[in-house]
């Protein structure tokens, strides 16, 4: 047997078995890859430990990597994760930290990323991507019950108000009142009840009344009926009146265009005539004889001469 030979062999393999132990620990093949994103969070990380799990929907995707406070702005702190490649971060994704049931130990959780959402990139000025983030449900919490604790606080000074020395003594004459109408109110028990039972009786009597008014409110329509038809029959006659007023006017107008100018010239003559007889009246009764002898020639003036033939 080649003792030589065996040895070498030991040797051969065990120096394959190292290199691939080595080559597997040094990321191999199988090793997975990923690519670093960016996160700011405007919320304490208490809980949060480097190398914790990084989510998308439950599912482990990464870990962060690092954690650091923004020195430009206290108030932030920037998270570094290693996310698997190929996990589909979009620019709609939300990174939320969560914790891990009672044991306070927290992790990111990574949620949204529609389809039609293109992939989350570096933007200028970046040197990794930036996932958005938005308040867990411990910062939701506790801004919830910081503003029902400034409501209590104002509802307890409006109550402080409400109930001040001068408030509570008008609250206390105000009961004061109360209690003396409600004894009033007692010590009338009779007369009101009285007083229910005549408007009880009155509202019966008007149930009544409105009964009877039945036959007055049919007969009134009847009567209606016929206010209208005599209505119509008086329109009918209106119109035939405004026919005939129609038919007088169009002869009013042909007796005033033909017949008014001959009653002009008439009592044009009778003027004339009447003036006539005016003058022979007067002519008469000045000489009564001349409607029988005729009229005498007037005598010459001193000094004139009559014409002989």
């Amino acid at each position: 047997m080649n003792y030589s030979l065996v040895g070498a062999f030991v040797l051969v393999l065990a120096a394959v078995l190292i290199g691939i132990v080595l080559w597997l620990a040094s990321g191999g093949a199988l090793q997975k890859k990923y690519d670093l994103y960016q996160a700011v969070e405007d919320e304490s990380v208490a809980g949060l430990n480097l190398n914790a799990p990084v989510k998308y929907n439950g599912v482990d995707v990464g870990k962060v990597r690092s954690i650091d406070l923004d020195h430009d702005n206290a108030g932030r702190v920037n998270l570094l994760f290693a996310i698997e490649r190929g996990t589909p971060i979009k620019q709609d994704t939300v990174a939320v930290l969560k914790t891990q049931g009672l044991t306070g130990i927290a992790y990111v959780e990574l949620s949204g990323g529609a389809v039609s959402s293109p992939a989350l990139q570096t933007l200028a000025g970046n040197q990794y991507p930036v996932i958005q983030t938005k308040p867990s449900l411990s910062a939701r919490l506790e801004n919830v019950l910081t503003n029902v604790l400034a409501k209590l606080d104002s509802t307890s000074t409006s109550i402080n108000a409400i109930l001040s020395d001068q408030n509570r003594a008008a609250f206390t004459s105000v009961l004061a009142d109360m209690a003396t109408v409600a004894r009033t109110v007692a010590a009338r028990e009779k007369q009101i009840d009285s007083g229910i039972k005549d408007a009880a009786r009155t509202f019966q009597n008007t149930s009544q009344a409105t009964a009877k008014m039945g036959p007055v409110i049919d007969r009134l329509g009847h009567t209606a009926e016929a206010v209208e038809k005599m209505g119509n029959e008086v329109a009918t006659t209106s119109k035939s009146a405004g026919k005939t007023v129609d038919t007088v006017g169009n002869d009013v107008k042909r007796f005033t265009s033909e017949t008014l100018p001959e009653l002009d010239r008439l009592m044009g003559e009778l003027t004339v005539l009447t003036n006539s007889l005016r003058r022979v009246s007067e002519q008469t009764e000045r000489d009564p004889r001349g409607l029988i002898f005729g009229r005498k020639p007037v005598p010459l003036g001193p000094g004139e001469k009559g014409n002989t033939p």
